[in-house]
């Protein structure tokens, strides 16, 4: 389903539900006041743009640094014959949340999540043993964008950025409902006037739900509670890992210019490894590669 065949209100609704839902006991009737339909037609409308695959996801969005977690992007070059058995390995990995092929000499990149940075470690380690293959760890020295909106309700078909956003890295602790709510938010939510009911229990009422949950938010523990949407399907096909060197003196300035462009969805400082020495990450995507490629010819440029 392309972006030309969903109906006006699917399409707000795609731009709406991206930037997360209000905290409170109807949520989807708060949308349906604002589109000026019934809380009947926002739900509908929604279940039919999860069966279509225009919204992947529809949970928290959680950011596991907070936590206490570590996360990295990890490269390597991987022989053709081999490409195929060594993503399956990877691909089998729970901590592993993307993981793809691209045309250059490490061809293999993907983001890896562990309880910390000794079992990152472990991780690739195995990996190496199995396969003969060194597996390099890139991550994050700072960020300087982490914000995705895939903005289909205008004119222009691009990311919406609507200013940066830096994740809060500091460690939370949690009370044990905070670690409950939390838990259940990580599951898929269900499509219904009252989404959050389930989260009630004996010693935990409606209020107080609600309140943990925004805590949680406030925390920075919860990014927000949105929808994901397949990009691909809404026709933006186009997309770029960009890695370029900067140095140390104009790392921040020039990440900063990065990160300001629409077509930026994540903008990184990371660690380099021997044979790799760019620093400056980012996640580009577009309708059009033709537009892509003009954004980096224009950031390069500035750079010389």
């Amino acid at each position: 389903m392309e972006d030309a065949n969903l109906t006006k209100i699917q399409k707000q609704l795609c731009d709406i539900l991206q930037d997360g839902i209000s905290v409170c006991e109807k949520p989807f009737a708060r949308i349906a006041e604002q589109l000026q339909v019934s809380t009947e037609q926002v739900i509908h409308e929604i279940r039919q743009l999860k069966a279509s695959g225009i919204i992947r996801r529809f949970r928290a969005n959680i950011n596991h640094r907070t936590l206490g977690k570590a996360s990295t992007l990890v490269t390597a070059h991987v022989p053709e014959n081999e490409i195929e058995d060594v993503a399956k390995s990877v691909n089998s990995l729970s901590s592993v949340s993307h993981n793809y092929l691209r045309n250059h000499f490490y061809n293999l990149w993907f983001t890896l999540q562990a309880k910390d940075n000794k079992e990152i470690a472990a991780i690739l380690s195995n990996l190496h043993k199995q396969f003969e293959i060194d597996f390099h760890s890139l991550p994050v020295i700072r960020t300087f964008k982490l914000k995705v909106r895939f903005k289909i309700n205008n004119k222009q078909n691009n990311i919406n950025i609507n200013g940066f956003l830096k994740p809060k890295e500091e460690n939370v602790l949690l009370s044990n409902d905070e670690k409950y709510i939390l838990s259940k938010l990580q599951k898929e939510l269900d499509i219904t006037e009252k989404p959050f009911s389930f989260l009630c229990t004996d010693t935990i009422s409606k209020e107080n739900a609600l309140s943990i949950m925004q805590n949680l938010i406030d925390k920075g523990v919860i990014r927000r509670i949105a929808a994901v949407i397949d990009y691909q399907k809404l026709g933006f096909t186009a997309n770029v890992l960009f890695a370029c060197q900067v140095t140390q003196d104009n790392i921040i300035q020039a990440g900063e210019i990065l990160a300001g462009s629409e077509l930026v969805s994540h903008c990184y400082e990371r660690k380099v490894f021997d044979g790799w020495p760019y620093n400056l990450f980012a996640m580009m995507h577009s309708k059009s590669m033709d537009e892509i490629k003009n954004l980096m010819n224009e950031f390069t440029g500035k750079q010389k």
